[in-house]
């Protein structure tokens, strides 16, 4: 479907995300999933009720992934990605509603673009580029002009402003942020390996300051803004979240002379993490989004001129994430969404502190399951003593003296978190009957800096005893039936969910991998060459450890896989390219097994198209409904022998 077509009873009750806030607080830009690929709109505020809306006509066709206002309201950066594959454009458009004009930002040359923001009146772009490399780039929407501020293996533009620039290097897990200022290139912070230091915004301060030394208070420093930008004179402010030194991502503010860095911590604590933040332009307030309690979401703010920490706002769902302020701070948009609701976007008035009408949004519609069942969080005490938590989302009519069916789903990354959103395959699996236990295993984010660390490299056999244990206390509890537990992931849950059908014959009656990596070998070699450094340090090296990746990819050991697999795979993921999947149903189906490769049309690494995010929710819940049936014999006795639950498995061979 066309942008130029959408209707209002289109948007009704559509699910809507990643809003950015206009600076005078007057609109908001956001996108909405309609039928075909998402698309980005424009609404305005009118008082206290979210009004009028356009469509953001881009001319390429393919899911908006983000969207962000100039910090004069006069433009609209958008990023897409063209029929759904994993490289992305940067497309901008005027805030005019009149004017239809489209220009793109990126040079079609890229290997792909991802929009960064802002500086001023000039886009942040960092480009992929095909040598593995990370350019970052800032463009004028005008005349297309280019700086190019920065480039490196593995480098990401992450903020600049008045001749100041962050940039981000390192690999998953193991991130610092590097500052270029005054024709200088240095670290942010001190090094400390495995820490992650990935988010920050330069603040635009007017008035100099006094700043504290060793010896007292130093004389009075202007802003960098105001020194000449060959220089390192002056002092410039670093909103940060960080873990240098520490277990938990925090909030800081650093203030940068040429002296040296000094840290003021803003917010920390010992049992969350700071998720995400933004900050206002006018660097007054900061929003700020904890991860607490196993996943749930925690808003808070933050004044930047005195550290004041306000008492939290209670949000209208569990989880929310894409946080963006006003210029002046008034008015905060975010995602929201829970296990009965779908990603929705919130507007909050913070002068008010209450959240605004949005009559346009049909929210108790299409966008909320009333039928659902709240899930409730579990923890297992895994074989060495360790805590894995997971959430356990019960199905409408499971027995009630007695286990039913299971689907374990595991997440993406490794470092990725299951936390308690809204999910499109859950509810589809709950109507049919089947519970799903979704564990945060050893690698998962959320849970501190030594946990997402805790299967890296030669370790990544742990998330596969992880699974294996949260069944085992399933079974225990009497949540599930034994012979009738299958295992379902995305991307890395996927490579996870394979591995554990290889390495624990007879432990599930089915499998179904989304996007799933099969062979780290094959992997590296076939994934996109940024994609492939920034994995070293989580996987290992495709050289050096070629040995270890053979031995911890499950198409080594597709003769050891017993039950059914299911493989699901976009035709344009360049992320984990197709064939990942395709010669693992080959390896299955050679050595006797069954397995089915579907391929999705124009998508990529996620599949964000609803009807067909619907049609492979169906697909999982069709194969696993038929496994379950063939895994019981019709006396009700199992069918299938060997099938264990415990510790103790033999691991695969080496």
């Amino acid at each position: 479907m066309a942008p130029d077509l959408l209707t209002v009873m289109e948007l009704s009750g559509r699910p809507t995300h990643g809003a950015s806030v206009a600076p005078d607080g007057r609109a908001l830009a956001h996108v909405v999933d309609v039928d075909g690929y998402p698309r980005a709109v424009q609404r305005f505020l009118e008082g206290a009720r979210a009004g009028t809306w356009r469509p953001v006509r881009l001319p390429v066709d393919g899911p908006v992934t983000r969207v962000r206002h100039s910090p004069d309201g006069l433009w609209l950066a958008c990023q897409v990605a063209p029929y759904g594959g994993d490289h992305s454009q940067v497309w901008v458009v005027t805030t005019d509603p009149g004017d239809p004009q489209a220009w793109r930002a990126d040079d079609d040359r890229d290997g792909s673009a991802e929009l960064v923001g802002w500086d001023g009146t000039r886009i942040q772009v960092t480009a992929e580029l095909e040598d593995g490399s990370g350019e970052s780039r800032l463009v004028d929407p005008q005349t297309l002009g280019v700086e190019v501020v920065d480039r490196r293996a593995e480098g990401r533009f992450v903020d600049s402003w008045g001749g100041a620039s962050l940039v981000r290097v390192g690999g998953r897990g193991d991130r610092s942020l590097r500052l270029l200022w005054g024709g200088e290139d240095t670290a942010l912070l001190r090094p400390d390996p495995g820490s992650v230091t990935d988010a920050a915004a330069i603040l635009d301060d007017h008035r100099p300051r006094r700043l504290p030394s060793r010896s007292g208070w130093s004389e009075r420093l202007p802003p960098h803004t105001s020194c000449p930008s060959e220089s390192r004179e002056g002092y410039l402010r670093v909103v940060i979240r960080t873990d240098v030194g520490g277990d938990r991502q925090r909030l800081a503010l650093l203030t940068v002379t040429g002296r040296g860095v000094s840290e003021r911590v803003l917010m920390a604590r010992p049992d969350a993490d700071v998720e995400e933040f933004c900050v206002s332009e006018d660097g007054t307030r900061a929003a700020v989004l904890w991860n607490v309690d196993g996943g749930r979401s925690e808003l808070a703010l933050v004044e930047l001129v005195d550290g004041t920490v306000h008492e939290a706002i209670p949000l209208p769902g569990w989880v929310a994430t894409e946080p963006s302020l006003s210029a002046d701070g008034s008015i905060l948009a975010l995602t929201v969404e829970s296990p009965d609701r779908d990603r929705c976007v919130e507007i909050l008035d913070l002068r008010t502190r209450s959240w605004v009408s949005q009559a346009w949004v049909d929210v108790e519609g299409a966008t909320r399951d009333p039928q659902a069942v709240l899930p409730e969080l579990l923890r297992t005490t895994t074989r060495d003593g360790t805590e894995v938590s997971s959430w356990w989302h019960p199905a409408q009519d499971r027995p009630v003296d007695g286990g039913g069916p299971v689907v374990i789903h595991l997440h993406g990354g490794p470092e990725g978190q299951e936390r308690p959103g809204w999910s499109h395959l859950y509810p589809v699996l709950l109507r049919a009957g089947i519970s799903v236990c979704a564990p945060n295993v050893r690698g998962s984010g959320g849970f501190g800096r030594a946990y997402s660390h805790a299967d890296d490299v030669g370790l990544r056999w742990r998330g596969v005893d992880d699974v294996e244990d949260v069944v085992a206390d399933l079974v225990a509890r009497g949540l599930a039936d034994p012979d009738r537990v299958a295992c379902v992931g995305w991307s890395y849950g996927g490579y996870l969910t394979l591995s554990c059908l290889a390495a624990r014959p007879g432990l599930f009656a089915a499998g179904a991998s989304i996007a799933g990596m099969s062979d780290l070998g094959t992997f590296y070699a076939t994934t996109e060459p940024w994609i492939a450094r920034a994995a070293l340090p989580k996987y290992g090296h495709p050289v050096h450890d070629a040995e270890l990746l053979r031995t911890i990819s499950p198409l080594r050991l597709a003769d050891r896989i017993d039950a059914p697999v299911l493989l699901v795979h976009g035709a344009h993921d360049t992320n984990v390219p197709p064939s990942e999947s395709q010669q693992l149903a080959e390896a299955v189906q050679a050595a006797g097994g069954t397995a089915r490769c579907e391929i999705v049309p124009d998508e990529g690494h996620e599949i964000v198209q609803p009807a067909r995010r619907r049609a492979a929710a169906e697909l999982v819940r069709d194969w696993t409904l038929a496994a379950f049936a063939a895994a019981v014999s019709p006396a009700g006795a199992p069918s299938r022998t060997g099938r264990r639950t415990g510790p103790g498995h033999p691991a695969p061979p080496g």
